[in-house]
């Protein structure tokens, strides 16, 4: 092989790899870069906490960054450690008693714990291998992320094996979140392929925090909810005049092979998107945070539940529209699940997301009324 060929494979192995330390919020951080994408990760919980287009002057990251919103509204960061998408394994929602006195975290174990890493790059592919063990579960977490060069999608698989010798059922969600300014009021839009959806229970004699818009515990199709005022609201775009918090859940097509859910902000002309399995994540949750300062964050969560609950709650629903509310992870075995995550620039007449789909090595994001089209080469599959 000539001296200038190998100088130039060492070249970009070194640009895959992003070799040296980063730092996300004065927080060790790994890079996962190639030609056309830049992906923080930390190793604490393996959360994706910042990307971006490589070509972009303003480096604009849509994913929720609530110490850099506290900061700039001159507030308290009442958010602890998380940050953009995060993983909530084993468990998603608050605790018992008994398991806040054996020391189980809300969310689980996995978005707190140190990650080991081990990375390497073969023919053009970035390969992030993140592990850790998580001892109150009893469960082993392995987290492995892929960006080939030339490419705008981040593949993630990720497998959980259990210690124990007997089935039980796991509890599992992608915390997915975008924050502003990517996120706009009345501008940035989500769109999926929901057939049933449904506002949280909550008690209003009870409630606390930002004011509800939508009322307790009513189905009603998506995008357009029931509002506490009778008059109906569409959820695909925060409000023009921010000041409510609200949580909704969907439930994903169960005949399509493949789903997904979308946040584009159409004046920016940015998409941020996933695609996964709806065997592996039937639902998604919508939390809204749309204080008055503008300091908006919103959760797009793809889980096995349909909101964030104590598990023996989770258990006792059983199931909701149809569908178990969590998988099974027999004794002594492994579960795994894969999603693809994209992040690119739109045509300027796209403003609503109508399918998003993997078709001959390539994601298909589709606006048929605009008849807008965007393709993401990829050799990535689900």
């Amino acid at each position: 092989m000539p001296k200038y060929c190998l100088i130039l494979l060492v070249a970009a192995a070194m640009l895959a790899l992003a070799a040296g330390p980063q730092k996300f919020e004065n927080r060790p951080a790994v890079l996962i870069g190639n030609n056309r994408l830049e992906v923080l990760v930390l190793p604490e919980g393996t959360m994706i906490a910042s990307v971006v287009l490589k070509d972009d002057r303003a480096q604009l990251s849509p994913l929720w960054n609530p110490a850099r919103l506290a900061r700039e509204a001159k507030d308290k960061n009442t958010f602890g450690d998380v940050t953009g998408h995060f993983l909530c394994v084993d468990g998603f929602g608050s605790v018992s008693k008994e398991e806040q006195a054996a020391g189980l975290p809300g969310h689980g174990e996995a978005h707190g714990k140190e990650f080991a890493l081990d990375s390497s790059y073969v023919k053009g592919e970035g390969i992030y291998s993140f592990t850790a063990d998580l001892p109150i579960a009893q469960e082993h977490v392995t987290r492995t992320m892929r960006l080939r060069e030339g490419e705008q999608v981040l593949q993630v698989d990720t497998e959980i094996e259990s210690m124990l010798g007997f089935d039980r059922p796991i509890f599992w969600a992608e915390h997915a979140t975008i924050g502003a300014p990517f996120l706009e009021p009345d501008v940035t839009v989500v769109d999926m392929p929901a057939v049933r959806a449904k506002t949280r229970p909550y008690d209003p004699a009870k409630a606390m925090g930002l004011p509800h818009r939508l009322p307790s515990d009513q189905e009603f199709k998506w995008p357009l909810a029931p509002g506490a005022d009778g008059k109906f609201i569409n959820l695909r775009a925060a409000p023009k005049s921010p000041n409510s918090g609200d949580h909704t859940t969907c439930l994903l097509d169960p005949k399509r092979k493949t789903v997904f859910v979308t946040m584009l902000n159409p004046k920016r002309r940015l998409l941020l998107g996933y695609v996964f399995r709806p065997s592996e994540y039937p639902w998604v949750q919508s939390w809204e945070f749309y204080p008055k300062n503008g300091m908006l964050a919103r959760g797009l969560e793809f889980s096995t539940m349909p909101f964030d609950l104590p598990r023996r709650e989770v258990i006792e629903q059983n199931s909701l529209f149809g569908t178990l509310l969590y998988r099974w992870l027999p004794a002594k075995s492994k579960v795994g699940s894969r999603f693809l995550m994209f992040y690119t620039r739109t045509p300027a007449n796209m403003f609503n997301i109508d399918d998003v789909r993997l078709e001959k090595g390539a994601i298909v994001i589709e606006d048929a009324a605009a008849k807008a089209t965007v393709r993401l080469t990829t050799a990535a599959t689900l």
